[in-house]
């Protein structure tokens, strides 16, 4: 599959050929974090830190836009990550996983091994092999650090072979054919293939839909730049080509909601995914009639995709998605359950505040709560839940404390994903 890359210097997003000269340069890195997880990963390079560009206050010019993008989809980043303590504190901000360059390496002509032993097993300590991605970039064959501005004296295949066992992938990136167009050494691919057993992601000059799922056929991802903001390659075209058509006709497609929710299932084939990108709303393939159907296409009650993502074996794909209505043809919210509504969530409480508050009804209590009243009851509801004695008494309260929390947090414009994701990175840190 394809991972796509957003490389930031200066602020901005940018793209270079061989990992020095500009080719192009723009400043909606948000809009392209949006569509890009839409398809699958995002990798978030810090080119300013790969390149020792770093203020005395350890920041670049990229830092407060990077850690914006971290929570904005399944991210990975990279770029000057030296430390356990950057790598930790990544992680802690949402990166899903790390991708460790040049630190990984022993560079020195007299070092005894070529890998940074001693901080690999500490960062494996700490963060967990999982989520630990080395990059093996070469030139020539060779090993390439600081930015691609050095080569170093270490075979690239050598230098693999070991970086594997910290890590559970290798981003592998052909720098002579970086932002080239020309596509990949596909022969060295094969040899670096056939010579580890981890996910193995490369870049570099990959430049056409046909050479990805090449390199899909071979068992390896690609992290996709130049070909991508050119217009050379289509995500959805990518993202098609990338699933074992050669094992299933029509590959299932679970839906699920933003929470978690499993709502349906439905098979689809290339036509429907391609519909599916199109227009925005899943649709799938009927084996009954023969023909395209988008869900909800008569009865209004659509599903809004939000990403797709293709399982392991690419032979299934798991859409998240938003629910307009009810699910099933029953009338029930899911395929799976006979509720007429979704089950109940922080999101669906504060999701009814917030619509109680857009359009009140006659007579809606919510609709009343100012400011301060409403800090007022939170006061009120914390004491009560305090001094409750029974289980059923607390679970009471704790009713009407969440409701009155969710009516503060709507009026501040504190989100659920804010206060979860705060919860997530004092877990991580």
């Amino acid at each position: 599959m394809v991972i796509s890359s957003i490389d930031l210097k200066d602020g901005k997003v940018v793209q270079l050929k061989n990992g020095r000269e500009k080719i192009l340069e723009r400043d909606d890195a948000d809009t392209l974090l949006r569509s890009f997880d839409t398809y699958g990963e995002v990798a978030v390079i810090d080119l300013d830190a790969a390149l020792g560009n770093i203020g005395s206050d350890g920041t670049t010019a990229n830092t407060e836009l990077l850690r914006r993008l971290l929570r904005g989809g399944n991210v990975r980043v990279g770029g000057g990550i030296k430390s356990v303590r950057q790598a930790k504190e990544l992680i802690a901000l949402g990166a899903e996983k790390v991708i460790i360059g040049s630190a990984a390496f022993n560079t020195e002509a007299d070092a005894q091994g070529c890998m940074n032993e001693a901080l690999l097993n500490e960062l494996v300590q700490a963060v967990g092999r999982q989520r630990i991605i080395i990059s093996v970039d070469a030139i020539n064959g060779m090993i390439a650090v600081k930015g691609w501005t050095q080569t170093t004296a270490i075979p690239l295949i050598e230098g693999a072979k070991a970086a594997e066992q910290y890590a559970s992938e290798l981003l592998f990136t052909c720098v002579e054919k970086e932002g080239c167009m020309r596509g990949i050494d596909m022969e060295l691919v094969k040899q670096l293939r056939s010579a580890v057993s981890c996910r193995l992601v490369v870049a570099g000059g990959v430049s056409s839909t046909e050479e990805i799922t090449a390199l899909e056929k071979l068992g390896c991802d690609v992290q996709l730049g130049m070909a991508l903001y050119t217009g050379a390659v289509q995500l959805s075209d990518a993202f098609i080509s990338c699933l074992n058509w050669e094992k299933v006709d029509l590959i299932p497609v679970i839906a699920q909601s933003v929470s978690g929710e499993v709502l349906m299932m439905g098979y689809a084939n290339k036509e429907a995914f391609q519909k599916t990108f199109d227009c925005g709303k899943l649709t799938f393939w009927s084996r009954t009639r023969g023909v395209l159907w988008t869900k909800g296409e008569h009865s209004g009650n659509f599903l809004e995709v939000i990403r797709l993502r293709a399982d392991c074996d690419r032979d299934t794909v798991l859409a998240t998605v938003i629910p307009h209505g009810p699910v099933c043809h029953t009338g029930s919210w899911t395929c799976f359950t006979g509720e007429a509504a979704p089950a109940s969530t922080m999101q669906r409480l504060y999701d009814v505040i917030a619509e109680r508050f857009a359009h009140p009804r006659p007579g809606s209590y919510t609709a009343t709560l100012d400011d301060e009243l409403v800090r007022e009851k939170v006061e009120e509801e914390a004491e009560e839940l305090t001094e409750a004695e029974t289980h059923e008494n607390i679970v009471w309260e704790c009713a009407d404390l969440m409701y009155f929390v969710n009516v503060l947090m709507y009026k501040e414009g504190v989100t659920w994903k804010e206060v979860f994701d705060e919860l997530d990175r004092r877990h991580k840190k």
